[in-house]
């Protein structure tokens, strides 16, 4: 059964991923596509800027009218989650998470703590050389921090949804104006295919993006 659409709504990145794990959510689902692949009733985006750049989209083209609690989800996601993740786990902490107004909580089974660069970060990997422009580049988590908020930025960060799993209350994403993200949406639009690691840097700021304080609005 499908479960209220005014409750939770599931944000879905997808490349080339296979999505039948939506099948056992049953909460709604609005799934962007980027791969070559179509899926049905699927909105279609240009392949560029991670999955920073599917969930501002969708953040500025819905805003204000968000569900109770928006889950942003990339295409795998129990690859990050703790070890056995299925749909059933995922919809038990959704159902936890709603049950208890939690205003944000990342997915990810980790938390990291970097420095303005990102460090430390494995944008170093062999395995990953060539994937991406920006391979090999530090994180600039920092420069992207104070252009977002036009202050200088903390020596430390703490991202508790590094790997961009994470759900949010309604009330957190309407702290800030919509002229935020739409100037968050054109930093990643500005850097198109991660040369100089934008979309990683969002990586590490959705808990600060988030975290309700009206004060570092811009």
């Amino acid at each position: 059964m499908c479960r209220n659409k005014d409750q939770v709504q599931l944000v879905v990145a997808r490349y080339s991923e296979d999505l039948s794990w939506l099948g056992d959510i049953h909460y709604p689902a609005i799934v962007y596509n980027k791969g070559e692949t179509k899926v049905g009733g699927a909105i279609a985006l240009p392949n560029i800027g991670r999955e920073a750049h599917t969930y501002l989209t969708h953040i500025v083209k819905s805003y204000p009218d968000f569900s109770e609690f928006t889950v942003f989800l990339q295409g795998s996601p129990f690859f990050h989650m703790e070890e056995g993740a299925n749909s059933v786990l995922l919809t038990e902490h959704i159902q936890e998470i709603v049950e208890r107004n939690v205003p944000f909580k990342g997915f990810a089974w980790f938390r990291l703590r970097c420095d303005q660069l990102g460090r430390p970060h494995q944008m170093g990997d062999l395995a990953s050389k060539g994937k991406w422009l920006g391979w090999g580049k530090d994180i600039p988590v920092g420069a992207v921090y104070e252009r977002l908020f036009n202050r200088s930025s903390p020596a430390q960060f703490i991202a508790s949804a590094a790997t961009g799993l994470f759900m949010v209350r309604k009330d957190r994403i309407l702290t800030r104006p919509l002229e935020f993200y739409e100037k968050a949406l054109a930093l990643i639009e500005a850097d198109p295919y991660d040369a100089e690691n934008t979309g990683h840097a969002f990586e590490r700021l959705w808990q600060v993006i988030f975290n309700g304080s009206k004060a570092i609005n811009p």
